[in-house]
């Protein structure tokens, strides 16, 4: 009689434990059902300019696209004016699955695959029409495709401008004048060479550390597009800007490569296009803001210099040997790709 209660017994037990083991199975599928439902959360960094600038506003209208076209499955957070730290720091933390979406300068980005150096070339693009067909066509995406071994998704590229040289000493209206001149440039080996090549002074030094060594007159000058030279008002403490247009600056669009690819395609093709259509707006914010910015700093006091096409050409010819210095470093097929883009 022991036995066979003892028996009933073991029989119950077995039956509770296999009730709950289903039970378990079923909320944990209930709950992976769910999971596929929940919003994914999508983390942008915006950089280090402020609300009012173009690529603020474009990453704005990119963040409106994702929500509204993945029906809200991307809850989008975006990170403006350095909240992330600077390129290299959200790079990093892209890297690390923390950050989903960002748009580094090539500066930065080329410490990770030395391919993309050829942005920062001097004079690579003398036209917004010329950079547009390179980098949307087969040139822009050889880069982007060589991101991927390093773990990154390119998507495609925004734009910050045409940079332009500004400082306090002396109006520079011939190439003589930029002889002495001590300019912050960005940590980019290529810009550094070029300047050197120009008769300058070049120091490398962080953005956010610029507008204060202007100040003091650690420095006389620095290089920028239009619209960064408004934001970061470097018109109360430099006096004369020179439209020397050397380099065209493009922000390469990535994402982690990992994330994206566990993304649904549907998602994908929502990323994909809203890119597309962020880069259309970007574009156009960009010329407007070049024509707006010119005017405000004009009216703010500053003195402007626009050099005549023969000067552009000489400081063209000046800083070809760059080209020379990196080829290696880049890859003689890419440097050959982009310079066959020439006009």
């Amino acid at each position: 009689m022991k036995k066979l209660l003892l028996g009933v017994t073991l029989i119950l037990l077995l039956s509770i434990i296999a009730a709950c083991g289903n039970n378990d199975s079923s909320n944990a599928n209930s709950e992976s059902a769910n999971s596929e439902d929940d919003p994914i959360t999508f983390r942008i960094a915006g950089g280090s300019v402020g609300p009012d600038h173009s690529l603020t506003k474009t990453y704005n209208f990119l963040k409106e696209e994702l929500e509204e076209k993945s029906d809200g499955r991307l809850q989008v957070e975006l990170n403006i004016a350095g909240e992330l730290g600077e390129d290299r720091e959200i790079i990093e933390a892209m890297q690390m699955g923390q950050v989903h979406l960002a748009g580094p300068s090539p500066a930065a980005l080329g410490g990770f695959d030395s391919s993309v150096v050829i942005l920062d070339m001097p004079y690579l693009f003398t036209d917004r029409e010329t950079a547009y067909e390179a980098l949307d066509g087969e040139p822009g995406q050889m880069i982007l495709d060589n991101l991927e071994e390093h773990g990154f998704k390119g998507l495609g590229y925004f734009e910050n401008g045409f940079r332009n040289l500004t400082n306090n000493v002396q109006p520079v209206e011939s190439i003589e004048d930029i002889q002495g001149l001590s300019l912050r440039t960005m940590e980019n080996q290529t810009h550094i060479e070029a300047w050197k090549l120009l008769g300058a002074n070049p120091t490398p030094m962080a953005l956010g550390e610029l507008y204060t060594a202007l100040q003091q007159g650690t420095i006389d000058g620095q290089e920028n597009p239009y619209g960064l030279i408004y934001a970061n008002k470097f018109f109360e403490v430099q006096n004369y800007l020179t439209e020397t247009k050397h380099v065209y600056a493009p922000n390469v669009m990535i994402t982690n490569k990992d994330f994206y690819d566990e993304l649904p395609s549907d998602l994908q093709e929502v990323i994909s296009n809203a890119i597309v259509a962020a880069t259309e707006y970007n574009r156009e914010l960009a010329q407007e803001e070049e024509i707006e910015a010119k005017e405000a700093l004009i009216d703010e006091g500053m003195e402007i210099y626009e050099f005549s096409d023969e000067q552009l050409q000489e400081m063209q010819e000046l800083t070809e040997p760059v080209y020379e210095m990196f080829k290696d470093e880049i890859g003689e097929d890419v440097v050959e790709t982009f310079l066959n883009t020439r006009k």
